[in-house]
């Protein structure tokens, strides 16, 4: 039988780990030293009576049990167990029974007696309570293994929860109807207000065996935290039993004391437990559904980066390859065809769309990050080449070129179509900065030698400048300082260069405009010989 992925976040089905079973072990331990300490030597101690301490004691207890019962139902409402509801309703059933415990007890209400009742009502009383909650766990441990996937009520959940209520109630009248108007017929259990007779301890021996029995059937069917806990609270009723007569059979004794303060602590450990692992599990689905809001942005931050690079980069070699076109066709209209010149425009056609494949892949491989085709190559033919590519720019916007060649530049390793990529963006950039300006157009485009074997380009322009307040982000995705721009081409050229072990920087001109370097580009004599 499979098992519901919802059913592990849930405290009936969570499995305790090693830190719950020994912290369980601890709270046993640490009560039984309590038990010790009270029935050994303080056990001749007589504290004086605190009026409120029983009030406030049963106003407690009315509430933890509530809540608890209330937490379990709504665990009910999700997994629709019948071991649950029958759990729920037994917590039901220790709140409702605290209202005639409490108005029976003697010296509360009405001094000297209780306010309903006889004397000994309160006892009786006691003694349903925890043979009747040691029932539903009893039915709980039986019902916990049964199959859940067969329905057993065709109703609502919330019908099948004020049906358990309505039971609850019906059982807790009738007990307090037996303890409270047939008082009389009942063993006299209690001598007085305060004392307790010799008969107590031989109805409270089958209650606490109740309990024993229930213990032992959560331990034989044991399985999740919530059985664990029941077993903890099982053992504190078992124990509470025998010290409510021994040593001091009396009422308002320091046994008596203890008795209540571990009732107390079992009405609470499950409260406690599912106040703790709600939190626990709420905090856990709270991370997941943020990391799954950040994967989800970084898809789309993602997505939009793949579509912007593709547009951006494709854009270049598909306007190269028009232009191209354009001239062959007016190379072919003339009243005298040029039909060498229009087959250089067709070559350049030709080697455009080869061009554009390769960004292509390129771009996948910078997504995908995979091994890169690296060759030998030598920088100055490169950077040769794409500034004959983009001399028909410049001569369409009458930018000046000015070139300092290092002719003792040493090949490098690496992607040739990539870096080609970065010195026509940025070569593009710098046109888009200088037809945005009056004044004189100059492209200074350089290449040097650097320490270490090392090479860089630098492209300088006299265009508009980066603005102190863009020189951190202009390398970011997406963000562009022009109206059509679309944000990727430095963010795509520092990943180039990044992979090429390379650095790319921004840094002002003189007297305007900007400078682009690229450098660290490992040399092929500097990978041989790094010395």
């Amino acid at each position: 039988m499979s098992t519901p992925e919802e059913e592990f976040f849930v405290l009936s089905e969570l499995s305790p780990g090693s830190a719950q079973k020994w912290l369980a072990l601890a709270v046993v331990f640490g009560l039984l030293v309590l038990v010790f300490i009270a029935a050994g030597a303080l056990a001749r101690v007589q504290p004086h009576r605190i009026e409120a301490f029983v009030p406030a004691y049963t106003t407690a207890m009315f509430v933890n049990d509530s809540i608890t019962a209330i937490l379990l139902f709504a665990q009910f409402s999700i997994l629709r167990s019948r071991a649950i509801l029958v759990i729920a309703s037994g917590y039901v059933f220790t709140a409702l029974i605290l209202i005639p415990w409490i108005l029976a007890f003697p010296g509360v209400f009405v001094p000297g007696r209780g306010l309903i009742g006889g004397l000994q009502s309160t006892s009786w009383l006691y003694f349903s309570w925890h043979a009747g909650f040691s029932m539903f766990v009893i039915g709980y441990a039986l019902l916990k293994d049964a199959d859940t996937e067969k329905r057993f009520w065709r109703g609502t959940v919330g019908a099948a929860i004020a049906l358990g209520v309505a039971l609850t109630a019906v059982v807790v009248l009738a007990a307090a109807y037996v303890c409270v108007a047939l008082e009389a017929l009942l063993p006299r259990v209690v001598l007085d207000p305060l004392r307790l007779s010799p008969l107590w301890p031989y109805v409270g021996a089958p209650v606490a065996l109740v309990s024993i029995v229930a213990l032992l059937l959560l331990w034989i069917r044991r399985r999740s935290m919530l059985d664990l806990w029941l077993m903890v609270v099982m053992f504190l009723y078992a124990i509470e039993i025998p010290l409510s007569y021994y040593p001091t059979p009396v009422r308002f004794s320091i046994d008596w004391y203890a008795v209540r303060i571990i009732g107390f602590f079992s009405s609470s450990l499950v409260l406690i437990v599912m106040l703790y692992e709600i939190t626990t599990l709420y905090a856990r689905l709270l991370g997941a559904v943020r990391a799954r809001r950040q994967e989800r942005e970084a898809r789309l931050v993602t997505g939009e980066a793949v579509a912007a690079t593709v547009a951006h980069e494709v854009k270049q070699p598909l306007s190269g390859m028009i232009t191209s076109a354009d001239a062959g066709l007016r190379f072919l209209n003339r009243s005298s065809p040029d039909l060498e010149e229009a087959k250089q425009a067709f070559k350049q056609i030709v080697a455009g769309g080869h061009r554009a494949a390769a960004v292509i892949e390129g771009i996948r491989t910078i997504f995908k990050k995979e091994d890169r085709k690296r060759a030998s190559f030598n920088l100055n033919d490169l950077t040769r080449e794409t500034l004959a590519l983009m001399r028909g720019d410049l001569a369409k916007h009458r930018i000046l070129l000015e070139t300092v060649i290092d002719e003792q530049l040493t090949e490098v390793m690496g992607d040739r179509t990539q870096l080609q990529q970065v010195l026509v963006i940025l070569i593009t950039n710098a046109i888009d900065s200088m037809i945005a300006v009056g004044g004189s157009r100059v492209l200074s485009v350089e290449s040097k030698m650097y320490d270490y074997g090392h090479v860089g380009v630098s492209v300088a322009d006299t265009g508009t400048g980066i603005s102190p307040q863009d020189t951190d982000r202009i390398f970011n995705p997406l963000f562009t300082t022009k109206p059509e721009g679309m944000g990727m081409g430095l963010s795509i050229c520092r990943s180039i260069i990044e992979a090429h072990d390379g650095r790319l920087w921004a840094a002002p001109n003189t007297p305007q405009g900007a400078i682009f370097h690229f450098t660290s580009i490992c040399s092929v004599s500097a990978r041989e010989d790094p010395l």
